[in-house]
């Protein structure tokens, strides 16, 4: 059995104001930080972790290196559990897609509508469960700290507890959470939910 921390990156200063996406140069907060700090500390004993997985996003690695820190360990990156691709919708305000209409068939349609010139959430499942796969096949017994973002860690949490991609509004993923999944013969366990790190 392998086990996954799925670790949402902690806060900065336009979190739930700008779809950020993959934009450039949005790193943590104080509050963030404060926030990655507290991951590692509540992770800090536990020996049983042997890798620290990351999005490419500064802010998913400025999570993952405290944790690292704390355990000697080098965070290692995978494109597979990057943010989504919001193409066109990179950097706009929440405000500002209101009136979009395909922003409203994204948020009530989300296994069948993708952002212009953007991934769909479909896409961005199966190549976030191959990662999880992959590294449960070579790592039957590890435990993997996995930081990345919300809609990620969705359609994982999605996608083993078979629900479809259209439910996703009925997972909380708040910042700086941890939800814990396990893979094995027997296939994947949804352990605990959206458990927060107070800072």
């Amino acid at each position: 059995m392998t086990k996954f921390s799925l670790i949402r990156h902690g806060v900065h200063d336009v979190v739930d104001h700008i779809l950020v996406g993959r934009m450039a140069g949005v790193r943590l907060n104080g509050r963030g930080r404060d926030q990655a700090r507290r991951i590692a500390d509540i992770f800090g004993s536990s020996s049983d972790i042997n890798s620290v997985h990351s999005s490419p996003q500064t802010r998913a690695l400025e999570t993952a290196e405290p944790l690292a820190q704390r355990l000697g360990l080098a965070v290692q990156i995978f494109a597979g559990i990057d943010e989504l691709n919001a193409g066109a919708w990179t950097g706009r305000s929440f405000a500002s897609l209101h009136n979009d209409p395909l922003w409203g068939q994204w948020n009530t349609k989300r296994g069948r509508v993708r952002p212009p010139d953007g991934e769909s959430m479909l896409e961005l499942q199966v190549r976030a469960v191959d990662h999880l796969n992959k590294i449960a096949a070579s790592q039957p017994d590890g435990h993997i700290a996995l930081c990345s973002h919300a809609e990620v860690i969705r359609a994982i949490l999605l996608h083993a507890l078979r629900l479809p991609l259209d439910d996703y509004h009925r997972l909380d993923i708040a910042p700086a959470t941890i939800s814990t999944i396990s893979i094995g013969r027997g296939g994947t366990e949804v352990i605990s939910l959206n458990q927060p790190v107070v800072s």
